[in-house]
């Protein structure tokens, strides 16, 4: 069978269990629509939290990434896996126990103000609709591929899609739903890794093979190094970035990882504060299960391309080229008149230009594997990108309805009020969020990066010194939100989008990349959180009192009344 009848089937198959799992599991209360009712295991939630944490960044663009950045692209890994670990060690516990399901009601409880959780309301949603663009592009580039649609028709499907589970069922539809995009995107991404590993370096294990000797008894690295320094790139294993820009971006993606609402939210979908660590503890085994593996998918899938486009002439190309150039996501011209493809650093030579977001996508093609396991990593890209889009769209829809209407501005609305709200505007949501996957504002997993630099810039030093800090008040809580987010959007969007010319190091601010900004953002935020909490009135005693409770352990059965 071809590669579109099996996508047909395998995409299809996956879609009518989502589907089937948000109908038998529909929310009918706020509790079921905004935690799932509270009742979920830790091991289903941590293999939920798993997929609602790898996004289409992580499946389809980290190791497209990492195969373009080589040595560079290890700051997605380190980031983004060290954020996770701070956020279930420092924030995720405490957070459970104080009891408030979202980041703005825990910010406008803990500092006893609307204005402070209206201030977190307007950030998730900047935060939230910044990363679920890269999620519905990442839905897009699969379909326009792999069912051979226009992308933005791709996105639209995927719309459709996410609507009818994350409005149906809440996070009680979705975390039983995430359970099972998580199954099919870790079986769709280890599927070809091993594949691929046993096919060039004799071991099935990707991570291995990543380190070991091709059939000729070159080192695989060494091979890569070779192929790219004779086509005048940087050696793959060698970094070219300034250290303070590693630094940066390092410390936004895990500063913001800790920061990111719709992973926080994850944690009262659990009994117990004790359920709360566990399930962070199988979601970190269940997360680490692709993040080894993505630097030898980029490897391979790096070797691979190189070898099988540089020198070739067009007519006798793979077709694997011509499929993802008719998406428009390969681009590729003859400008030396010569028939052969010229694939240099050289952007003014340079003949062939692929998209950074195929790598994963095309790496089976690429290898030659069976049609099925192409059509398996379309529906593994589907399921990452859909499973994090549904979480954020959650964040998107109680934060309108749970903080900005039951607790800003109708206090009185009924509890089936309050979940014809929710899904409302989850549904508006849905449709922002196509048309900022239809119109992105970058490739998957630089929009996506942004959005961690706004929520560490924004969200993360106002729950780490709530939790932390009995005396930071809301004055000053209020004042670090709006600084840190406001100088992070404001270097990103104007080296990004009012003057993308000027967006090389020699213009960075330290030498600080758009993509590592929220570092700095970050500490502007906590430096004028600190600095107006000591100027001004200490919290009241019962918060200070709030503080001390959420930080003492205490057992279980204490911490569930919460």
């Amino acid at each position: 069978m071809s590669v579109q009848t099996w996508t047909f089937i395998l995409v299809g198959i996956s879609f009518a269990i989502y589907i089937a799992i948000a109908i038998w599991s529909r929310a009918g209360s706020t509790k079921e629509f905004y935690v799932a009712g509270g009742g979920v295991s830790p091991l289903a939630n941590g293999m939920a939290t798993a997929a609602d944490w790898m996004s289409a960044a992580s499946f389809i663009s980290m190791a497209g990434l990492i195969s373009f950045m080589g040595y560079d692209g290890a700051v997605y890994l380190m980031g983004w896996t060290g954020g996770y670990v701070l956020l279930a060690l420092l924030l995720a516990p405490y957070l459970r126990k104080f009891g408030k399901f979202t980041v703005p009601d825990f910010i406008g409880e803990r500092y006893y103000s609307q204005t402070a959780r209206i201030v977190a309301v307007v950030c998730a949603l900047f935060v939230s609709f910044t990363y679920i663009a890269g999620q519905m592009r990442g839905v897009g580039i699969v379909f326009s591929r792999f069912l051979e649609v226009d992308i933005k028709l791709g996105v639209v499907i995927g719309m459709a899609i996410v609507f009818i589970y994350a409005v149906l069922g809440g996070m009680k539809g979705i975390t039983y739903t995430q359970v099972a995009q998580y199954c099919v995107l870790i079986f769709a991404f280890l599927t070809p890794a091993i594949f691929i590993s046993l096919q060039m370096t004799g071991n099935p294990i990707p991570q291995l093979g990543f380190g070991g000797s091709l059939s000729d008894g070159t080192y695989l690295l060494d091979k890569l190094d070779g192929l790219n320094a004779q086509l005048g790139f940087a050696q793959y294993t060698n970094g070219s970035k300034p250290i303070i820009d590693i630094f940066c971006i390092t410390a936004a993606l895990m500063v913001g990882t800790a920061g990111l609402p719709h992973v926080i939210v994850r944690f009262f979908t659990v009994p117990r504060v004790r359920d709360a660590r566990i399930s962070a503890g199988w979601a970190l085994l269940f997360i680490a299960l692709l993040y080894t593996t993505a630097p030898a998918v980029a490897a391979f899938a790096r070797t691979n391309m190189i070898q099988s486009v540089a020198g070739v002439n067009y007519d006798k190309l793979p077709s694997w080229v011509k499929n993802w150039a008719d998406t428009g996501l390969i681009k590729m011209e003859d400008k030396n008149g010569d028939g052969a493809v010229q694939y240099v650093a050289d952007s003014k030579a340079n003949e062939f230009v692929p998209d950074k977001d195929i790598m994963v996508l095309a790496n089976p093609e690429i290898a030659r594997l069976p049609n099925w396991v192409v059509a398996l990593v379309a529906a593994g890209g589907l399921a990452a990108a859909l499973s994090t889009a549904a979480g954020l769209l959650l964040v998107i829809s109680s934060a309108i309805s749970h903080d900005l209407l039951k607790n800003a501005i109708k206090p009185d609305i009924s509890e089936r009020g309050e979940l014809i709200a929710a899904r409302i505007a989850a549904g508006a949501a849905v449709v922002l969020a196509g048309l900022l996957g239809i119109y992105p504002p970058g490739f998957v997993a630089e929009v996506v990066a942004f959005a961690f630099g706004l929520a560490a810039s924004s969200f993360f030093p106002a729950i780490i010194l709530g939790v932390f800090d009995k005396r930071t008040n809301m004055k000053g809580a209020v004042s670090g939100m709006i600084a840190g987010i406001a100088f992070t959007a404001g270097y990103i969007i104007y080296f990004k989008f009012v003057n993308p010319g000027a967006n090389v190091p020699g213009n960075w601010l330290l030498g600080i990349s758009p993509e590592g900004i929220g570092t700095v953002g970050m500490l502007l935020n906590m430096a004028v959180t600190a600095g107006i909490s000591r100027m001004t009135q200490a919290p009241p005693e019962r918060i200070r009192q709030l503080v001390e409770d959420i930080r003492i352990p205490r057992g279980a059965g204490g911490a569930q009344a919460h």
